[in-house]
């Protein structure tokens, strides 16, 4: 949490949310772009191989992810879901 607040520039949220008996957790990300989310991915960096090491994650992305990002993310478990309709 703390690389996010003092090292990401696009990230809009990020709340984590835990299972009662903390066997799943999920995390709610907004970024304001692909660059965004592609910057914090890289400030992870070591934090996100210790958590690889220690637990399975997939992802879901809702909009459109520029072709940069999905180079940065093959190979990794994620969704995309395209925008529909919104308000």
């Amino acid at each position: 949490m703390e690389s996010v607040r003092t090292r990401d520039t696009g990230t809009l949220q990020y709340d984590w949310f835990f299972k009662d008996d903390h066997s799943e957790c999920v995390v709610c990300e907004r970024y304001r772009d692909s660059d965004a989310l592609i910057e914090h991915g890289a400030n992870l960096g070591e934090t996100m191989d210790a958590l690889l090491r220690t637990c399975s994650i997939s992802g879901d992305i809702f909009g459109t992810p520029s072709a940069a990002l999905m180079k940065t993310l093959e190979g990794v478990d994620v969704r995309i879901y395209s925008p529909y309709q919104s308000i």
